[in-house]
């Protein structure tokens, strides 16, 4: 790999792992205000409305200038959303600013991938990329945790800087403030990210064009055989991973008795799963083969279930890292697949950008009914067998498109082949 794709990676890292810090610092500032329980998953909703907002413009941004530029001005917004939070704006809208930054980051970030590399190598960076961003997850929430724990808080708290009074007294304050270093950490790489040489399109200027333009890609890539089954799988991915990071902490909370601090460590283990099935994935599954990993998703789905019964922590580790574990093996080759259709049907930043649109609707959908469950006190062992079903049906509807889709497609070369002779 070139060097510059390590900067890159580095930029992504320390971005990935703020963000996912602040969501567990956020979550503590709600209890410190207590407010009600479900506002907890409507944190995830703020943050990614903006996804679906601005998924028409976001992408034309990002390919209208070098994308280090992008992912610098992107982290900027984050940085701005985190000082909101520190001088008392409501949890949920600060969260939703730092969801407006992320929105524009990410065509940037995956787009850069398809400039500087060859396709080539598009699987291996994918896999390092996921593996890495859920790395930063681990590492963010674990981090989060141990912040708002009363004991290392305290510690931090009682730390001055000599002549200078900081003003952070409360926990939220001094967890916001970490979560604000790391942004800055981000922002220093991302001056160094590699320009890619390739033509930037000036940036139209009518909403309504650019409006017109997204619908056209979201249209191509769903029309696109190929397309719309790794855009399938990964928008139900992305839907049930940020609902499963909720569940898993409301299940531990029910099923094991653990609190925010130590259940927030837990969502780090499915995320141990998930970065060594990204990795594995990487090493083992190339593009051409990448569509023969979707009955993973169907088992995941039905393993989810067996939750229900665990009591123990030495159970619920192991069980989590294997549903990490089939859900990063199954979700990289499917991106790697999405981005190289993507790139070639209408380039790299519009591709990410319809893809985070569908991604994050997802989420909306799935987080928001959560919500409503949470909402009607539904019991978090009901919501987790519904949630399992609706993976693994969902999975094996989209493997019975796909079978579909191949035997036409068979039928069409049958149909050119004999047209020859």
């Amino acid at each position: 790999m070139p060097f510059g794709f390590y900067i890159i990676m580095a930029a992504q890292f320390f971005s990935a792992l703020a963000d996912n810090a602040l969501l567990i610092a956020a979550i503590a500032a709600l209890r410190e205000m207590q407010a009600p329980a479900e506002y907890e998953p409507l944190l995830k909703t703020f943050f990614t409305v903006s996804y679906v907002v601005l998924a028409a413009f976001v992408g034309a941004f990002a390919d209208s200038m070098p994308k280090g530029r992008v992912m610098f001005i992107s982290n900027t917004i984050k940085i701005a959303g985190c000082s909101m939070m520190f001088f008392g704006a409501h949890p949920l809208l600060a969260y939703a600013v730092v969801g407006l930054g992320a929105a524009a980051y990410s065509p940037a970030k995956y787009g850069i991938l398809t400039e500087y590399l060859p396709h080539r190598l598009l699987v291996v960076a994918n896999g390092w990329i996921e593996g890495l961003t859920v790395g930063a997850i681990i590492l963010g929430v674990v981090i989060g945790g141990l912040l708002i724990r009363p004991d290392i808080a305290q510690h931090l708290l009682a730390f001055d800087f000599p002549l200078l009074d900081t003003r952070v007294d409360t926990i939220g304050e001094m967890a916001v403030c970490v979560v604000a270093v790391l942004y800055v950490l981000a922002a220093v790489f991302n001056l160094y990210v590699p320009d890619t040489g390739v033509d930037h399109k000036p940036l139209k200027k009518n909403p309504l064009y650019l409006i017109h333009e997204f619908n056209h890609c979201l249209a191509l890539l769903w029309r696109d055989r190929l397309g719309q089954i790794s855009l399938a799988v990964t928008t139900l991915f992305w839907g049930a991973g940020a609902t499963l990071q909720f569940i898993v902490i409301k299940w531990a909370e029910a099923a094991l008795g653990l609190g925010l601090s130590k259940s927030s460590m837990l969502q780090g283990v499915v995320a141990v799963g998930v970065a060594a099935g990204a990795i594995i994935a990487a090493k083992f599954i190339s593009l051409r083969k990448s569509v023969r990993v979707i009955p993973l998703g169907i088992a995941m789905g039905l393993i989810v279930l067996v939750m229900n019964f665990v009591r123990d922590m030495w159970l619920a580790v192991p069980l989590l890292i294997l549903i990490g574990g089939l859900s990063g093996f199954f979700v990289v080759p499917m991106n790697a697949l999405l981005q190289h259709r993507g790139h070639i049907l209408m380039g790299a930043g519009h591709s990410i950008a319809v893809q985070n649109f569908n991604e994050n609707l997802s989420i909306l959908v799935m987080t928001g009914l959560y919500y409503l469950m949470i909402k009607m006190d539904v019991s978090i062992y009901w919501v987790l067998t519904l949630f399992g079903l609706f993976v693994s049906g969902l999975m094996y509807l989209i493997h019975k498109r796909h079978h579909a889709n191949q035997a036409q497609r068979d039928d069409v070369q049958h149909l050119d082949d004999s047209a020859h002779h």
